[in-house]
């Protein structure tokens, strides 16, 4: 399995205190429409920190049910104790999902050494495809590209990462120290096509919740070394790639879902919404794109 192409860092629609399974369906619906290789639900973009251990067994449920096989299934299932990652793996691989994304523990600050077995202890106990996910602006460590080539040799089901450190040298050193096969995606919608002239393969995207069809054709195009049309997209795409993460994500996502009619622009403490200055940021943004912004 490779991971080459664009997916979908899926948000999770809330309903009151629950999860809103219509508007969830309907958002996969839309995904798979568009052409996306995949989609990757309760990760960061999924507020997977509040949603309950039932909630989140629960969304990758029917994130599989709902894709059918018509696209890939990356269930986030990290967590900063690796006993709990390793149950959600588990209970990830027991739903039907194809790969696991598996973010560096955050709080706990581990070293390399301590980093390097946690992943060992999650690849080691499931069969299903691991990404690996470094973004030290949430989680204050950075995965050593050294430490990222260990286990890619040490764990044959360590396929790929998510590189969200905002360094495109980072990519050009792990191109060098891993084998071809070993995939890296960007966890950075802005930084996609850098990344991908630099030997990436692809994006987990947030951006591509509202416009997976032109996210999916700009991360094609690159890979077809067609950079010059790719660029056209991105430049058209580049004040919404950085207008959705003018306050913390997913709030400025569910605030433009919400505006599309998608879903409710709900988020769980301690998110909240968005200032009314940044809506009014983002609306104009969104109309410049001729996204719908109804209210």
């Amino acid at each position: 399995m490779n991971f080459r192409g664009t997916y979908t860092a899926l948000a999770t629609p809330f309903l009151g205190n629950g999860i809103d399974t219509e508007a969830f369906r309907a958002h996969i619906e839309r995904q798979i429409a568009a052409g996306v290789e995949g989609i990757v639900p309760v990760g960061t973009t999924g507020e997977s920190p509040t949603v309950t251990h039932e909630e989140h067994r629960e969304i990758i449920r029917v994130a599989v049910e709902a894709a059918n096989k018509r696209c890939l299934v990356i269930a986030g299932t990290g967590s900063n104790s690796t006993a709990e990652a390793v149950d959600l793996t588990y209970e990830a691989e027991r739903c039907g999902a194809d790969a696991a994304l598996l973010v560096t523990p955050y709080y706990n600050k581990p070293s390399q050494e301590g980093l390097f077995r946690h992943f060992c202890a999650v690849a080691n106990s499931t069969d299903m495809p691991i990404i690996l996910y470094s973004i030290p602006g949430r989680c204050v460590i950075e995965l050593a590209v050294e430490t990222v080539a260990r286990l890619a040799a040490e764990c044959p089901n360590i396929v790929a990462i998510k590189e969200a450190g905002g360094k495109v040298e980072r990519v050009t050193a792990m191109r060098a120290a891993l084998p071809p096969t070993f995939d890296i995606l960007s966890g950075d919608d802005a930084l996609t096509l850098p990344f991908m002239r630099e030997g990436g393969v692809g994006v987990i995207s947030v951006a591509s919740n509202l416009v997976p069809a032109e996210v999916s054709t700009m991360v094609r195009l690159a890979l077809d070394n067609r950079m010059d049309e790719a660029q056209v997209i991105n430049d058209r795409l580049d004040g919404l790639f950085h207008d959705l993460f003018v306050e913390p994500n997913p709030v400025p996502l569910k605030y433009a879902m919400h505006l599309q009619g998608w879903c409710s622009a709900d988020v769980r403490l301690p998110l909240c919404e968005m200032s009314e200055e940044n809506c009014a940021k983002l609306r104009a943004t969104l109309a410049s794109l001729e996204l719908g912004t109804r209210g």
